[in-house]
């Protein structure tokens, strides 16, 4: 739900309107259903509406407690609202609207920076307190709502993606050589706060910042992931069934907490089949199901309907189903990267962007199966991984899910560009965290509080939010990871991966969907680049604008461009692809901006 963006002064100067009107322009998408601008003096909050809790006009933002003064600009879910709004009417505060907003602003009054902490759900809000004449922004725990920000001694503006920072001006633009790194390494996952540009950083999830009218920040960590045994471990089938009950809740919650018919992206996967069955269990009436198909390719089939087709007849959905040509997608491939925060090589980010377009004609709310592979170890990497016996944690892991080591990357990066190993650094500290029992839970606690961040979680909330669809993730309520994780590595990685769900679905769902290889979401011509979209990546990458801002060795990109079927990542991924489509971003997103 919603884009949020805003801007507070450091130097006595009142906020330009204009500025934050060409933010929250930039924010449309994100929220048609109504927008606004609130100005006080050195701040301003802009807001993007999605409608889904209290329909109303009560819960237009941004919104302004008279009681206290505080004003917020919000995006997202509170599924525990509810319960969260009588613990405040006990305390004497009184609500006007009906909505999940102003529970927030009266939580913050309540409790101020524990507040976080207390919300169920997805979110990134922006509270400033004038009182104290200091702004509040925080994120959820596993960053499914996105905060980017951008400052210099005048100024910190904040806004729901880059392009809205982009277009209130004065941003520095240039490349971020250690993001780069990242981003080559990780499969376009850039760690919180780095972005590939140096001027625009993204509040970490499960942080609080507080900003000073002064300017000073303060950052804050409200949660941590703990992945070790309980004292009293229960049994295979005691794990399974707590698993079973908080999954249901988890999916419950995200149907009932809404004034809007909620639907599901039905992949033909376990997982998204596995949320329509308990939503059925449920009791859930007249399910909404969508899916999407594209072209084969020799290699690789770019459908699942043969998987989605009979879970869909088995709960008697209302399902509907989209072939998309492989004509289409190179067509729309340029308004997909356009609604990238940040450049995204998963090839499936267009299949979501074409899917929540059609999605979006016939609903705003769906649930998701992201995130289930990451919290109960799905992924062909993690056997893997495990039985590497030698070397350090961050060699078992590297071997089998860098997409490039250290040294291609120097081949294929000028010298501006190179450095040290940052993502070897950077993971290397992370798996060495206190609180994770084994080298499965270390790398799995990684997997769903960092890297699932910017790339599945991020690539549904950007593609869904460009046609103003809002995708809930019931795989990510922060209690179901949390008990996840003290779940032994060896029960998760069972049969292949993902056993509790696999245990908990049959009889559920047909076996032919629970007992299948796992699959992915199939893009095979992203993935297999031949014809038109060899062409369309061998222009960009040729192109004037590639050539001066010199990010790339033309050997490298040579040697990729003569045998594109001969260079994949270890986890299948293209690698012509990543590098065109960091440059396509760089071009459609910030070459335009720079110059305006």
């Amino acid at each position: 739900m919603c884009g949020i963006c805003g801007e507070l002064r450091f130097d006595d100067t009142a906020v330009d309107r204009r500025d934050i009107e060409r933010m929250n322009e930039r924010l449309a998408r994100r929220g048609p259903d109504y927008g606004a601008v609130h100005l006080d003096g050195q701040i301003g909050l802009g807001h993007r509406r999605l409608s889904i809790i209290d329909l109303s006009p009560r819960s237009n933002q941004p919104m302004v407690d008279p009681e206290s003064g505080l004003a917020i600009c919000f995006n997202g879910a509170i599924y525990n609202y509810r319960e969260l709004r009588r613990e405040l009417q006990l305390r004497g505060y009184r609500f006007v609207s009906d909505g999940d907003t102003e529970v927030i602003l009266k939580a913050f009054d309540a409790w101020g920076v524990d507040c976080p902490a207390r919300l169920q759900g997805m979110f990134a809000f922006a509270i400033w307190d004038s009182a104290r004449g200091r702004l509040f922004m925080a994120r959820d725990r596993f960053g499914i709502k996105p905060l980017y920000y951008t400052t210099d001694v005048r100024r910190l503006r904040f806004a729901s993606n880059p392009q809205a920072l982009l277009a209130g001006g004065r941003v520095d633009c240039r490349i971020d050589p250690v993001a780069l790194h990242f981003l080559f390494t990780l499969h376009a996952v850039v760690p919180a706060p780095r972005t590939v540009l140096e001027g625009v950083r993204k509040l970490e999830p499960a942080h609080s910042m507080e900003i000073g009218a002064d300017g000073t920040q303060s950052l804050r960590r409200y949660w941590a992931l703990e992945a070790t045994r309980p004292v009293n471990p229960p049994g295979d089938a005691g794990w399974i069934e707590a698993i079973h009950d908080s999954l249901r809740s988890a999916v419950r919650k995200r149907y009932d907490v809404a004034d809007v018919p909620v639907g599901v992206l039905l992949s033909g996967g376990l997982d998204s089949s596995l949320l329509v069955a308990l939503l059925a269990e449920a009791g859930a009436a007249d399910i909404r199901t969508f899916s999407v198909g594209f072209e084969d390719q020799p290699e690789e089939k770019g459908s699942e309907f043969e998987y989605s087709d009979p879970v869909a007849e088995r709960y008697r959905t209302s399902h509907r189903k989209f072939l998309v040509p492989n004509q289409e997608v190179l067509r729309r491939l340029p308004e997909a990267v356009d609604n990238m925060a940040e450049p995204m090589f998963g090839q499936d980010a267009v299949a979501f962007y074409l899917l929540a377009e059609q999605v979006s004609k016939e609903i705003k709310v769906v649930q998701s199966g992201q995130g289930a592979d990451e919290v109960f170890g799905g992924y062909f990497w993690y056997p893997r991984m495990r039985a590497e016996t030698a070397g350090t944690p961050l060699e078992r892991l590297r071997k089998h899910y860098f997409d490039r080591d250290h040294p291609e990357f120097l081949r294929m990066v000028t010298e501006p560009c190179r450095g040290g190993d940052h993502t070897g650094e950077y993971i290397a500290s992370r798996l060495a965290e206190p609180g994770a029992d084994e080298f499965l839970d270390q790398v799995l606690r990684l997997d769903v509080t960092t890297l699932i961040v910017d790339d599945p979680v991020k690539r549904v909330d950007n593609m869904t939010m460009a046609f103003g669809l809002e995708a809930r993730v019931p795989f990510l309520d922060h209690e179901l990871v949390e008990l996840a994780a003290r779940c032994p590595p060896e029960l998760r990685l069972r049969d292949d991966g993902k056993f509790p769900l696999k245990a908990i679905a049959r009889g559920l769902l047909p076996d032919a969907v629970i007992d299948r290889p796992k699959g992915y979401f199939p893009m095979p011509a992203l993935k297999y680049v031949r014809g038109e979209f060899l062409s369309f990546m061998r222009d960009i990458l040729g192109s004037r604008a590639c050539r001066e801002r010199g990010i790339y060795e033309r050997r490298y990109v040579e040697k990729l461009l003569a045998a594109p079927d001969m260079h994949h990542t270890r986890i299948q991924g293209s690698k012509l692809w990543h590098l065109a489509v960091l440059e396509y971003w760089l071009q459609r997103n910030v070459d335009g901006a720079v110059r305006a």
